[in-house]
């Protein structure tokens, strides 16, 4: 009976967006750029939430959940990228490699709950605005938004486990910039048809599930709104729903085509565009997409900033 002989993999080799030192200057200097707009901008939307009174309502709650997310969400992938882009050695541990899958995992997963529980938030306000504040009382919020999070982290813990038990012994390799399930099941020694099966079915469930909540509870919104007769009333209604699902397209988009396209369709170039798109653009985007089109936050933006000027004027 013959024994397969497996090397031990310690660590991992990223190769990143591309080898050409002239691109890889422009790349370090626009990610960096956009790695700190995302931090800027979703820390000052969580400032803004939490310092005027007229934001604490479920819709902001959520929203402040949503940019402490995308926080993490990039930090998790930018930061290691960006230092590649200007490194010779691009390498990563193996526990480091894992320990960042887990985590990319659970909070993109906790940012699709996140969007399902967003839409249903916007489903009560419109449908059954009466019992607004008895269905989305604090505590239920606070209950929600645990879920959300204790979810993705039992998700991950899943994946991650399943992923990092795999036997790894052609190559180190990894042809991405960070890592990620689909490249990791390239390297592995074994048949993968399973792991990525059972992967592409909890991507599939969480992401089919939130997006479920959403299209449902979108229907009964649009119906609602049908329904008014006023049409200033109408305008208001769709404004508030309107940055909700510009960030849902954003974020689904990428993400489906990424990890529910069928595996024989895979292709590594067009991944990492997609990558690159989800993992550090739109957590840039967000802030921007829910502040240029929300009066609310606008508002409490230029009182903050009256607020800082007054003094200079005594």
């Amino acid at each position: 009976m013959s024994k397969t002989n497996y090397t031990l993999v310690t660590e991992f080799i990223l190769l990143g967006l591309t080898d050409t030192l002239e691109l890889q200057i422009i790349l370090f200097l626009l990610f960096f750029v956009i790695y700190t707009f995302t931090v800027l901008g979703n820390a000052g939307m969580i400032f803004l939430i939490r310092a005027d009174p007229r934001l604490h309502t479920p819709m902001y709650f959520f929203l402040a959940n949503l940019s402490f997310v995308d926080i993490c969400y990039s930090s998790t992938i930018t930061p290691k990228m960006v230092v590649d882009l200007l490194s010779e050695k691009k390498t990563i541990s193996f526990a480091g490699c894992f320990l960042q899958l887990y985590f990319y995992i659970a909070l993109a997963t906790t940012e699709c709950i996140l969007f399902g529980l967003m839409a249903y938030d916007r489903y009560v306000a419109i449908c059954n605005p009466l019992l607004y504040s008895l269905i989305m009382s604090r505590t239920v919020c606070l209950k929600m938004a645990a879920g959300a999070f204790t979810a993705g982290l039992l998700n991950s813990m899943v994946n991650t486990s399943y992923v990092s038990s795999l036997p790894y012994c052609r190559s180190n390799v990894i042809h991405h910039f960070f890592c990620d399930s689909p490249p990791l099941f390239k390297l592995s020694c074994s048949d993968t048809h399973l792991s990525e099966s059972i992967f592409s079915t909890f991507a599939g469930v969480n992401m089919v599930g939130a997006l479920l909540v959403i299209f449902i509870s979108y229907s009964y919104i649009l119906f609602s709104i049908f329904r008014i007769h006023s049409g200033e009333g109408r305008r208001k209604a769709f404004s508030t729903c309107a940055s909700h699902l510009t960030a849902i397209i954003l974020f689904y988009s990428t993400a489906i085509y990424t990890y529910l396209r069928p595996s024989s369709s895979y292709s590594l170039s067009q991944d990492k565009v997609a990558s690159v798109f989800y993992t550090t653009v739109i957590p840039m985007l967000n802030p921007l997409v829910y502040s240029l089109r929300n009066k609310e936050v606008k508002s409490a933006l230029r009182n903050v900033i009256t607020r800082r000027k007054i003094p200079s004027f005594l």
